[in-house]
């Protein structure tokens, strides 16, 4: 099996517009963006919105989007151009047309105006015949005009004999003619299906490898047929390995929040991975990992290294499960060794904005070497720092009370501690744990009961980052007044 060519390696990734980045279809973008950049060859991307009964308007900047948050950006397509645009299939119409035309007038292809209740009333008939349903060539040996009405165009596909895909990653791979129907090339409404405008546009754009999903091994046959009769030189081939569900059992929807066994909601779109708070430098690892193997233990690593190591015989054509275990793992290692403390604050302040927080910059660089040692994802920083970016914080007073203690001994608790805190001449994390611990023991209490009501009060939190280290962020100003503020709470009105 070889993967080279005598061409240059130019390699494309062709969503349908029909719904939006799903996490399969970045899977396939992965796989042709590393081999591209392997062999110093060009990612194209081209979208094939041919389907105007199914067109989604905000798909195309979504795969755009997704893509360039991923960090695939690609070298011809949209908004960036190149020698063989548009790289949109609704502006290459007339190239369509051009090519069916010469397959009719070189008799590889036929007009058919059979329609859509006759195809219908056939298969049913067909259903109650114990027969194979499908078209039945009615119409192949007909020289039917232009003239004739609504119409398709088929493809004439060998009635015998077998046709022989070879694939990158399966090897040959045996259809036999008898078995293959007469596809449509061109649809009534002039526009061409996805064989026809995919073999005619990797033809003009000199696309060298195909690397498309393995849903599409069914119709490799017809495509290989018509680049024989236009006799042009098939690209290399692979088709690239099923993503399935959590479970195992069948393709991962292609839904928002696809469901698995037991009811758990999963992400599937790319949109929803970013908004989720993954990096989109652990999904990329994450993604690499899912159907192909480096050849070493190695979980982390760059798209760079990866590319050094990328071969198509590595893939294995066996679905894969997504494990999202391992993907917030990978998250959390990116977030904790990875990104410094300047590169994290830059990546959390859309996030906490995008929560409603005002975001104080300075104040967000002091905190994050205390909170990544516990967020696994972007997303987790908003609940631990939120009480940093807000005059008041919303304190539940059962919360202040702590194990084996009431109102009257957590309020007697907290104006000891507001005393203590008031005389502190400098308010750093030392000074005051060391005034802490001592009033600990004057007040006979446990650590735990009086640095936790501290936390809620100061917080609102029952969990947060280092107690004396945040209060030092905070500033002693408002720690006095946040307790002041618990106080009051538990007194009384």
């Amino acid at each position: 099996m070889t993967e080279t060519s005598s061409m240059p390696v130019r390699v494309r990734f062709a969503p349908s517009p029909t719904g939006f980045l799903h996490i399969g279809g970045a899977r396939t973008a992965l796989f042709n963006w590393l081999f591209a950049r392997k062999h110093n060859g060009a990612f194209i991307l081209r979208i094939e919105d041919t389907d105007q009964s199914r067109y989604v308007a905000e798909a195309e900047d979504d795969f755009k989007d997704g893509l360039r948050w991923l960090g695939m950006q690609w070298d011809e397509g949209p908004e960036v151009g190149g020698p063989h645009g548009p790289y949109r299939q609704s502006e290459r119409t007339e190239l369509y047309q051009k090519w069916v035309n010469w397959l009719i007038e070189n008799d590889s292809a036929y007009r058919c105006n059979m329609t859509g209740d006759e195809l219908a009333a056939l298969r049913e008939q067909q259903k109650k015949l114990g027969l194979k349903p499908g078209y039945d060539r009615r119409n192949r040996d007909k020289k039917l005009g232009p003239d004739i009405g609504p119409h398709v165009v088929r493809f004439k596909m060998p009635l015998d004999g077998q046709t022989v895909v070879h694939d990158e990653i399966r090897g040959d791979i045996v259809f036999e003619n008898a078995d293959l129907p007469d596809l449509v090339l061109l649809k009534s409404d002039g526009l061409p299906t996805y064989h026809l405008a995919n073999v005619v546009d990797d033809h003009a754009m000199q696309i060298s490898h195909i690397l498309r999903a393995d849903e599409w091994i069914p119709t490799a046959p017809l495509h290989a047929q018509l680049y024989r009769a236009f006799g042009w030189e098939m690209p290399k081939i692979a088709h690239l390995p099923v993503i399935l569900s959590p479970t195992g059992k069948g393709k991962l929807s292609k839904r928002d929040q696809a469901f698995q066994e037991g009811g758990k909601q999963v992400l599937v779109q790319v949109r929803e991975f970013r908004r989720a708070g993954y990096l989109p430098e652990a999904v990329v690892n994450f993604l690499t990992n899912v159907g192909w193997a480096s050849g070493d233990d190695s979980e982390v690593f760059s798209p760079q290294a990866a590319m050094a190591r990328f071969e198509l015989k590595d893939i294995n054509p066996a679905g894969s499960k997504l494990p999202y275990d391992k993907l917030e793992w990978l998250n959390g290692v990116y977030i904790r060794e990875k990104l410094s403390e300047t590169e994290l604050a830059d990546r959390l302040v859309p996030v906490l904005e995008e929560a409603g927080l005002t975001v104080d910059r300075t104040v967000l660089e002091k905190v994050v070497p205390l909170i990544t040692e516990r967020m696994k994802t972007l997303n987790d920083a908003i609940e631990k720092v939120a009480f940093l970016f807000g005059d008041t914080v919303t304190v539940n007073p059962e919360d202040l009370i702590q194990k084996k203690m009431d109102e009257e001994s957590t309020v007697k608790a907290l104006e000891a501690a507001l005393q203590a805190l008031s005389a502190l001449e400098t308010f750093d994390h030392e000074t005051q744990e060391a005034a802490m611990r001592d009033l600990v023991d004057e007040l006979g209490i446990k650590t735990g009961q009086l640095f936790g009501t501290l936390r809620v009060a100061v917080t609102g939190q029952r969990v947060s980052p280092p107690l004396f280290e945040t209060m030092e962020i905070i500033g002693q100003e408002t720690v006095l007044e946040r307790i002041q503020a618990a106080i009051a709470m538990l007194q009384p009105a």
